[in-house]
């Protein structure tokens, strides 16, 4: 027999491989950037059915590029073309539904008599209060309507002039408004007559754009409560648990301004409490409970240094 050297097992030779799956994740979040960038420079909104093929023709495309068989860079351009579409096509839609519950403009400038949560920190001003609230029910006339769901009103008190009926100045006579109670808390139902408008800001290029901070706030309504002599009265209905933050919020802003400002400032109402007590106990509750309304707005700096010192505190904290 012929000799036989070691018998050895065969060895395939390997397959080259296609290639890792390329890490679509950066493309897509890019997509996401880019998208809301884009929808936010629309000076009008589509109607939905317009976003809604948007968003198809978006899963779509994302589809058809990001296949397995595709090269990297359409795989890239799918995941950017997907994210970008969907989200220009959420903000979109999110933007026209927010639309559709504004201020009827029938309503404008009338007494609307409404329930409402005091849904955050009552804000004190010169001479007002200003109260955040959501809308449960409204009354026209005695007849159901439809308001926004968050409103801002302000309270005012003192006296008023109004047209007593000659048409000039010597006809006009003092009317008071009945001054909000001591305290109006956060969570508290309360039925008001407000009259209100639909929000708009000052067209000042590159200011400060009011009506967009309350858009991002979600308020699609401002106005002022009416407690006049010829007005139904405001009632206190309960007070209620909801809101529980705002109101553990408020308490420690009303400990930091009595103990800072006296009773004066901590009441809100009497206006007779030092300015400059007033201002430095502004700046410690917009530290300690992001109150930052409690500043003078004609302080910027302040304000700037006080959100700029906040941040750092709670940075260390979690440090």
């Amino acid at each position: 027999m012929p000799a036989h050297g070691p018998v050895h097992a065969s060895v395939r030779p390997p397959v080259p491989s296609a290639g890792r799956a390329p890490w679509l994740l950066p493309s897509l979040l890019l997509g996401v950037i880019a998208g809301t960038a884009l929808q936010l420079q629309q000076t009008a909104l589509w109607p939905a059915w317009g976003y809604a093929a948007l968003a198809a023709g978006s899963l779509l495309a994302g589809g058809v590029l990001g296949g397995r068989r595709r090269a990297h860079g359409l795989r890239h351009a799918g995941a950017l073309v997907l994210g970008a579409g969907l989200v220009f096509a959420l903000c979109g839609l999110r933007a026209g539904g927010f639309l559709a519950h504004a201020l009827d403009p029938a309503l404008e400038g009338r007494d609307v008599r409404i329930t409402a949560l005091v849904a955050a920190m009552p804000q004190p001003l010169e001479g007002a209060l200003r109260l955040p609230l959501e809308v449960e029910s409204a009354q026209l006339n005695g007849a159901a309507v439809r308001v926004p769901e968050r409103i801002d009103v302000s309270w005012y008190f003192g006296p008023f002039m109004r047209d007593g009926g000659a048409g000039s100045l010597a006809g006009a006579v003092a009317e008071l408004q009945r001054p909000p109670p001591p305290t109006v808390r956060a969570g508290e139902r309360w039925e008001l007559t407000v009259r209100l408008k639909a929000p708009h800001g000052a067209r000042n290029p590159h200011g400060f754009d009011y009506e967009l901070t309350l858009w991002e706030q979600g308020v699609q309504a401002t106005g002022y409560v009416r407690a006049g002599p010829r007005d139904a009265p405001p009632r206190l209905l309960a007070a209620t648990a909801r809101h529980p933050v705002e109101q553990a919020r408020q308490r420690v802003r009303d400990a930091i301004l009595q103990r800072l400002a006296g009773p004066a400032a901590a009441a809100s109402q009497t206006g007779d409490a030092d300015r400059a007590a007033q201002r430095a106990a502004g700046v410690v509750a917009a530290l300690v409970t992001g109150d930052q309304r409690a500043i003078d707005r004609w302080r910027p700096t302040i304000k700037f240094y006080s959100e700029l010192l906040s941040r750092a505190c709670f940075l260390a904290l979690a440090a």
